[in-house]
């Protein structure tokens, strides 16, 4: 058999595994693996301008193509720039496999230059790490970590290489299956526990389905909705579930939890059954957990046994596949007689809409311009109260994505997932929603998008704050706007919360930046102007756009659950004399 050498086996494992993209960053202890792809073809080797926004970047490319998304960095600190990213995707049940370099192994243990133990660094915040200390290890540990990755509830793998295994000799074998002890993925459904469920169902006066990201991640979209329309019961999703049905469906709800509508608060308060699928049952969403659905039955089905009833007790847990669990459902549920609950539902919905309800530049104009104008696009948002507006007015159907940071909260994260989605479907309008803070946080991104002329549309909701947590300071901390507002100067008054015309320029000027990138930029300030603006970004087939949007400096995300309130206690409106 062939001999070559750790690099050249990494190489052909790529290929094996299909991997048709790299994100990757260089380094002295990588070297080898970058000498062994030098000129590769099959393999596109993308380098962006920082390892988090290259990991986000992956983690976007996996979450729009449902493929696994692929890192290779060097060791020290190009690993530990990969922490946060990690733990992002792991969050969010992402599939990546990040490869390390890492010094020699003599030299383990020495504090020898940009040396860290990144396998213990990342045990916590991964699905599973690992250190190749032999070369014969090499191939079953890459098929391992892919295998991992996919499987299962997804999750991110770390594959730390020493230099000194890359540079070894060793045969070119690489394995078509594995497997892996100790590591049984549940691909069955347990036919009991779901008749328990269905009866359960079918008895209920007021059922609600809430869906999680799980069913997004087993991409069982199709599935849900054909569930929901044969049942005929409302659904109603978090965040990250968001697009599980269409959101014009009318069976949809909205979303749940601290920002959720009041109609899908109010239903998962007063539902006598709660069916589940795929979701943690997080704080966001239960607000006060003594409170939280107390007079419903509750079913759980999830991939990860762990995730049901570590917040919220069940009353029927089952562990599966989403996709396979609808299945299963879909071949023996029915239709439900429930037109009173449909009705009060509906009539909550239309009593409390979202509805920002004023005239002028605001959130709710743009994206709902977003959703006329783009009807096959993938959406990425940041972190903040930009998120928040998204997933309240972004229409999502069968041909539009939504990325964004659930789990962990990531401010940073919507421009290189944007970059990675393009990557990952050139032919894709690919916009980002951002705030003026997390723009900024991986804003060297732009090099990247230049270089591979990624026609991105940036659009930046620029309220000159850091706008959730102000929010928080206006409402709950007497509006003590402390280290919130980004126009703020050396020479500003101590105390200030008061934001009027005197208040310094802002810093950057984005129209400028992008530019001096490369890029295009068209600042907003009229409402009638948006649709222009957009038409602008969507001609514009070579080189990203930003559109900064100026809005209303104290613009809040409402409806709002107050702080270890119920669902049901919510805060509908801004005061008055606050705006």
């Amino acid at each position: 058999m062939k001999q070559i050498t750790g690099a050249d086996l990494f190489v052909k494992a790529l290929k094996e595994e299909a991997v048709d993209t790299l994100f990757a960053y260089p380094g002295g202890q990588a070297i080898d693996l970058f000498n062994a792809l030098y000129g590769e073809r099959e393999i596109n080797v993308i380098l962006p301008r920082h390892e988090q926004g290259l990991i986000h970047a992956a983690d976007g490319y996996a979450r729009s193509t449902g493929k696994v998304g692929v890192c290779l960095v060097t060791s020290g600190p190009g690993a530990t720039n990969l922490v946060t990213g990690i733990a992002t995707a792991n969050y969010d049940s992402v599939p990546l496999v990040c490869f390390t370099g890492q010094v020699p192994i003599h030299l383990i243990g020495n504090d020898t230059f940009q040396e860290v133990d990144f396998v213990g660094i990342t045990r916590s915040i991964c699905k599973y790490a690992v250190m190749v200390r032999r070369r014969e290890d090499l191939a079953e540990t890459i098929k391992k970590a892919f295998y991992i990755a996919k499987t299962g509830k997804p999750g991110v793998v770390v594959v730390d290489l020493p230099k000194d295994v890359q540079s070894a000799y060793g045969r070119d074998f690489y394995p078509q299956e594995i497997a892996v002890r100790g590591y049984k993925p549940k691909l069955s459904v347990h036919m009991g526990q779901l008749n328990k469920a269905l009866d359960l169902l079918n008895h209920a006066v007021k059922p609600v389905f809430l869906i999680g990201g799980g069913v997004n991640i087993a991409h069982a979209n199709k599935e849900m909705t054909q569930l929901a329309e044969l049942t005929g019961v409302p659904v109603i999703t978090t965040i990250m579930g968001k697009g599980a049905i269409p959101t014009t469906n009318s069976l949809y709800v909205g979303n749940i939890g601290i920002h959720g509508s009041y109609a899908a608060n109010s239903a998962i308060s007063n539902c006598d059954v709660l069916f589940s699928i795929g979701t943690r049952f997080n704080d966001r969403i239960t607000g006060k957990i003594e409170e939280f659905a107390v007079h419903a039955k509750i079913i759980h089905i999830d991939v990860d046994a762990a995730s049901i009833s570590r917040n919220i007790d069940v009353d029927i847990p089952i562990v599966a596949d989403a996709k396979k669990a609808i299945y299963a459902l879909l071949e023996k549920a029915k239709p439900l007689h429930i037109s009173e609950w449909t009705d009060e539902i509906n009539r909550w919905k239309k009593e409390y809409p979202i509805d920002m309800g004023k005239a002028g530049l605001t959130p709710q104009m743009i994206i709902q311009s977003i959703n006329e104008m783009f009807k096959d696009a993938i959406v990425t948002t940041d972190v903040g109260q930009n998120q928040l507006w998204t997933t309240q007015f972004l229409e999502i159907g069968e041909n539009n994505q939504m990325l964004t940071s659930g789990g962990l909260g990531t401010m940073g994260y919507g421009f290189p997932a944007a970059i990675g989605a393009k990557l990952g479907n050139p032919h894709k309008d690919v916009i980002v929603i951002s705030g003026d803070g997390g723009m900024q946080m991986n804003i060297q991104e732009m090099a990247t998008a230049i270089v591979y002329e990624l026609p991105i549309i940036i659009c930046i909701l620029n309220n000159g704050y850091l706008g959730n947590v102000r929010q928080w300071q206006e409402m709950f901390y007497d509006r003590r706007y402390s280290s919130t507002c980004m126009r703020y100067r050396r020479s500003c008054e101590i105390g200030c919360n008061q934001p009027d015309h005197c208040c310094p320029e802002y810093t950057p000027d984005f129209i400028a930046l992008a530019e001096s990138y490369g890029a295009k930029g068209i600042r907003v300030t009229r409402a009638e102007d948006i649709k222009r603006a957009l038409i602008h970004a969507k001609q514009n087939s070579k080189t990203p756009t930003i559109i900064e949007f100026i809005i209303d400096r104290e613009v809040n995300v409402m409806p709002i659950v107050p702080p270890g309130k119920p669902l049901n206690d919510m805060i509908l409106e801004r005061e008055e004399g606050r705006e």
